[in-house]
């Protein structure tokens, strides 16, 4: 495994004890916050594998909670993340589960307010990194290290060109893509990494193209 900078060996600056347990459960919480864009009315957290067994000593669970607030992993608000949410109405409801995942630090999470809604699968991978799996029954892999797009789409000839040549005309550069359907001629995500955040009038652009549901954002 190659390593990037001493952080991926010793991990963040961190409110503790684990930076797999604890600072990669707030940053799973923080992208699917910051891809919802919004603060939830209710969320749903499903803990797996080594999650499920040890997130209460590790304090996976109120770090999760502290990511979704939007609490950077040194913010000395995480200890008292779930009260907090608490006080601002916010439903919480956790859950363990008996199925072995693919990676023993995995967890779900889903989002709910009013009909909108967002279900995101997540695992921490050490060190505090982390890598998104799954997002509303589509395959990824996203680190959240750049930014970011994730466009639905009707799975439709021309599509993925569309949006190419609107970054293109716009001079931003793509650093990573992927695209992803659950079925042929349904619906698809499309995931796209750039080198710079891509500006609010960029990403109207794209909402507007046919075809384009529905357009998330995912800031570095």
């Amino acid at each position: 495994m190659k390593y990037k900078s001493i952080f991926d060996i010793i991990g963040p600056i961190m409110v503790g004890p684990s930076s797999s347990h604890t600072a990669g459960a707030v940053r799973i919480g923080q992208i699917a916050r910051r891809i919802f864009g919004m603060e939830p009315e209710e969320i749903h957290i499903h803990f797996y594998g080594s999650f499920a067994e040890t997130y209460k000593g590790h304090a996976t669970d109120i770090a999760v909670i502290a990511g979704l607030l939007d609490f950077e992993t040194d913010d000395p608000r995480i200890q008292n993340a779930i009260l907090i949410a608490q006080k601002k109405g916010i439903q919480i409801h956790f859950y363990t589960e008996e199925i072995v995942p693919s990676h023993p630090n995995t967890l779900q999470i889903k989002l709910v307010k009013g009909d909108e809604t967002l279900e995101l699968t997540g695992i921490s991978v050490g060190g505090g990194a982390v890598q998104i799996t799954e997002l509303n029954g589509f395959e990824l892999n996203l680190s959240g290290e750049n930014p970011a797009m994730l466009i639905y789409h009707k799975d439709a000839y021309g599509v993925v060109a569309s949006v190419a040549v609107i970054l293109a005309n716009h001079k931003i550069n793509i650093s990573g893509m992927n695209v992803s359907r659950i079925e042929k001629d349904s619906m698809a995500l499309m995931v796209i990494e750039t080198d710079q955040t891509v500006q609010e009038e960029i990403l109207n652009e794209i909402a507007l193209k046919d075809n384009v549901k529905k357009v998330y954002v995912l800031s570095a």
